[in-house]
C-alpha cells in the first residue's frame, strides 16, 4: 500500500464519519424524505470504495 492509497483511505474514513453523522441527524429530524436514502446510498458507495482501496 503506497502513500496515495493510505491518504485515500484517510479521506474516505473522514467522509464516512461525516455521512454517518448527517444520516443520524436526518433520521432524528426528517425534513426532506429523499435525504435519508441519498445519504445511505453515499455511505454505501464510500464503504465500497474503502473496501476496494484496502483490497488493492
Amino acid at each position: 500500500m503506497d502513500k496515495k492509497d493510505k491518504k485515500r483511505m484517510e479521506v474516505l474514513q473522514q467522509k464516512i464519519a461525516k455521512l454517518q453523522q448527517q444520516l443520524a441527524g436526518a433520521k432524528k429530524q426528517p425534513d426532506d424524505p429523499a435525504e435519508i436514502p441519498r445519504l445511505e446510498k453515499e455511505l454505501a458507495a464510500a464503504h465500497a470504495e474503502l473496501a476496494a482501496v484496502k483490497a488493492h
